[in-house]
């Protein structure tokens, strides 16, 4: 079973918010169902911090994607009626061009040398890639996480160009407290003593750094409440390590899931799209969120939160449906009762998929058939 991933390739130079260019770039993206002759029915996904283009899957590509219980024929992102785009993000190590693409002045991954990445840059790099498939307007823009950040974004930079908006566990702007978590996951990370001031190899990989920032993370993306259900004192055999003995259930769960992220993800590539989210603050200049809001001709918005997010707590996504309105925008925040804290919108599918096919439900039956 081959890839279904697409690859744009831009012989331009793209130029950088805070400054400095690359010669060109690469932007993976994958494509479900059909776009109609209008180019009318068209949703883009753009994606978290660690997600590839693979959303779902597909005929060229049946294996299950990040968001699989979302999109597909009869599911809430239902692809018997929409065209959906999912694009990896400028900076990620999935396909987009980011730190460990090859500097063609080079021959040598960018790494540090990669210019300052902003949230801003990925929403215009997004672009390029609707531009390629010959979409003006969107029927939705979607992002979780990361990438609601990035939907807000484009957003900002395209004011007409979707009629629609979901956020999902993501807001305007980071709060102290997931900066503060990035933080020390990109310390981690660059304190390993294979780091190499960002000219680590295969053989020489930062390891532990990546291994304790994705522990930092797995300890933010859920919450306390799950933590004592799931594991409560359990204890069990001791789990060994280099350093140490696990005695409870809940270290042997973060150990087993950082290992495996280890070699996943590009180190300076998860530094790179941490650190623009700590940058990202859409009011930015203006006199506050709904004035930011004003431009974005939207006819509705759907902002969704978990009660137990901790990264991105509800009252940010209160704060966005509340100015979306006051910009005369149709908006509603839904408010979940999760527990698993703000990777709830990737496995608490009984709850999220109701939540998200009831939005795109009310979509349909407020357009009106195109003829």
């Amino acid at each position: 079973m081959g890839s279904a991933t697409q690859f744009l390739e831009i012989d331009q130079a793209f130029h950088f918010r805070r400054g400095r260019s690359i010669p060109g770039l690469t932007l993976a993206y994958e494509t479900w169902g059909q776009l109609d002759a209008q180019k009318s029915n068209a949703v883009m996904i753009l994606t978290g911090i660690s997600p590839s283009a693979h959303a779902a899957s597909n005929a060229l590509d049946t294996t299950e994607g990040w968001w699989e219980p979302i999109i597909g024929h009869g599911k809430p992102i239902d692809t018997n009626q929409h065209f959906v785009v999912c694009i990896n993000s400028l900076g990620s190590c999935k396909g987009s061009t980011g730190p460990d693409s090859l500097n063609p002045e080079t021959g040598k991954p960018y790494r540090l040398d990669f210019p300052e990445l902003t949230i801003w840059d990925i929403a215009a790099a997004a672009q390029r890639v609707l531009e390629h498939l010959g979409i003006e307007q969107l029927r939705a823009a979607v992002g979780p996480s990361m990438g609601g950040m990035s939907a807000l974004a484009w957003l900002y930079q395209n004011p007409s160009g979707a009629r629609h908006f979901l956020g999902v566990s993501s807001a305007a702007s980071s709060e102290p407290f997931s900066i503060a978590i990035r933080s020390l996951q990109r310390e981690a990370i660059v304190t390993d003593p294979h780091f190499h001031n960002g000219q680590y190899t295969a053989a020489s990989w930062p390891q532990n750094g990546m291994r304790l920032a994705r522990k930092l993370g797995m300890i933010s993306y859920r919450s306390a409440g799950e933590w004592r259900k799931r594991f409560g004192r359990k204890e069990q055999a001791k789990y060994e390590t280099e350093l140490y003995g696990m005695n409870y259930k809940v270290e042997s769960y973060l150990e087993n899931a950082a290992r495996k992220f280890v070699k996943q993800y590009d180190p300076c590539s998860y530094i790179y799209q941490s650190r623009a989210m700590d940058w990202f603050n859409v009011a930015d200049g203006h006199q506050d969120l709904a004035d930011a809001l004003s431009s974005i001709q939207l006819v509705s918005a759907r902002i969704i939160g978990v009660k137990s997010d901790i990264l991105f707590p509800l009252h940010q996504q209160e704060e966005l449906a509340d100015a979306f309105a006051a910009s005369g925008i149709n908006s509603e925040l839904v408010a979940l009762p999760s527990i698993q804290g703000h990777d709830s919108f990737l496995v608490d599918y009984d709850r999220f998929k109701p939540a998200i096919a009831s939005y795109f439900s009310e979509i349909m039956s407020g357009e009106k058939p195109v003829n």
